[in-house]
């Protein structure tokens, strides 16, 4: 049962809207000697490979892997959290519905995972329960801070606190949009920065108290935690030496295992590490597909590791099958 947690789309639909009007949401569409990309007003561009909007290519590509099933979510490059909460949450209404439509075509296959329109927490909770009512998705990708705001903040601790009341599993990811100084050169702002994105936010979810307040809340971290689990004992010193960070009754190491991890880490010694740190119960198999930075043969990094059969189970599918998966998918794979 090998279940891709870590899978991304970005629906025809959407891309329709970028073609129809590029000033929208800052994106526009190029097409060129038969390459198509999507380009970004922040400078940044990427192809727009045909899985990411063909759902019968995307399952083909999972046969060719050896996938059973993937976990698909919305790219991280569609969040729009600078525009107006209203705009973004007419956007991410379609976007959801779409990604609704791309599991239905193959729903044995394929599990849906949504997004929330964060600047506007209103919005977002409305959202969730759109989501879980009307969609049967109980998974949804949001960046690990909002524009700029961390996701500790205050006013996203009832949106947090509603997507743990329904069960709603949470990958959080980077996104490339605001400076980061020193990391310009040689794709730092990817290869550092994007993993240190990771880890600033988890550092705020156990110092801010929210993984102590919210203990049922069922949130990921992508790329392995970033830095976060390699350097978790520098957390629980600085909060037994540091009074600024004395603000949790539970150690800071025992909250960092209440949360899931994917397993991209591009190498086995790290996920052995990882998994040894956290448990086997709370690691997923991932790819970050189709993004150049995706772990394309992640059983073997998982067999690399050296972990026992139980526990390659529960890592490569049982676990995220258990968390979000839907009666299709678990018939298919007997579950």
């Amino acid at each position: 049962m090998i279940v891709d947690a870590h899978n991304h789309i970005i629906p025809e639909g959407i891309v329709s809207i970028f073609e129809a009007d590029p000033e929208a949401f800052g994106v526009r569409v190029e097409r060129f000697d038969g390459i198509t990309r999507l380009v970004h007003r922040e400078g940044f561009a990427y192809p727009l490979f045909p899985e990411f909007a063909d759902p019968q290519i995307k399952v083909s590509k999972l046969d060719e892997r050896g996938f059973d099933a993937a976990i698909i979510s919305p790219s991280p490059t569609l969040f729009f959290y600078r525009e107006p909460g209203e705009k973004n949450a007419e956007f991410v209404r379609y976007l959801n519905n779409e990604v609704a439509a791309f599991v239905a075509t193959a729903p044995s296959r394929l599990i849906g995972m949504g997004t929330l329109p964060m600047q506007s927490p209103e919005a977002s909770i409305a959202e969730l329960e759109y989501l879980v009512s009307k969609l049967g998705i109980r998974a949804v990708m949001i960046g690990t801070h909002i524009d700029g705001v961390q996701l500790a903040a205050p006013e996203y601790r009832p949106v947090l606190q509603k997507a743990a009341d329904l069960g709603v599993f949470i990958l959080t990811h980077p996104y490339y949009f605001g400076a980061k100084p020193g990391l310009e050169p040689y794709y730092l702002t990817n290869l550092i920065g994007n993993p240190l994105d990771t880890t600033v936010m988890a550092a705020h979810l156990i110092f801010g108290g929210v993984m102590e307040e919210i203990p049922h809340l069922r949130i990921c971290l992508s790329h392995g935690g970033g830095f976060a689990p390699y350097q978790i004992g520098r957390l629980v010193h600085g909060q037994n030496v540091r009074k600024e960070a004395q603000t949790t009754k539970i150690s800071p190491k025992d909250l960092l295992k209440r949360f899931y991890f994917d397993t991209i880490t591009h190498d086995p010694e790290a996920l052995r590490f990882l998994i040894s740190l956290v448990g086997a119960d709370h690691v997923l198999l991932g790819t970050d597909i189709p993004f150049d930075m995706a772990d394309l043969s992640p059983v073997e990094t998982l067999r690399a590791a050296g972990i026992g059969a139980a526990e390659f189970e529960l890592i490569s599918g049982r676990n995220v099958i258990d968390l979000v998966g839907t009666a299709a998918v678990k018939g298919l794979l007997n579950v």
